[in-house]
């Protein structure tokens, strides 16, 4: 059986929430974009599997709990759409592209999901 594919991926990378705090720690709704998941039942139905960069979200700590990685699910039409905040419409998920952030984050990353 084939399967549909999506007309549009994001980007492999590290993403900023709409709710990051620019203010607050560093990685704070910070997430790295592990996976496209494709629906085993229903053809056409996408996900997008990623992991937080901060150690207070809560499927980080149940990776902690259980030894296995845990990572956040949601639809790829979510995650591509736009949201309003504060009056103005920006993506719900934000590429990062700065080099020096990315590299911070990989470290983070490294030292957050090595064991």
């Amino acid at each position: 059986m084939s399967r549909t594919e999506p007309t549009k991926v994001p980007a492999k990378g590290f993403y900023r929430h709409y709710k990051h705090d620019p203010n607050g720690s560093f990685g704070n709704f910070t997430y790295e974009l592990v996976a496209l998941g494709y629906h085993t039942e229903e053809d056409g139905v996408h996900f997008i599997v990623y992991r937080p960069l901060y150690k207070e979200a809560q499927v980080y700590q149940a990776s902690q709990r259980f030894g296995l990685l845990c990572a956040d699910v949601r639809p790829l039409s979510m995650w591509m759409e736009t949201v309003e905040k504060d009056g103005k419409v920006m993506p719900r998920f934000e590429l990062i592209t700065d080099e020096v952030e990315i590299a911070k984050l990989e470290g983070l990353r490294d030292q957050m999901y090595s064991s």
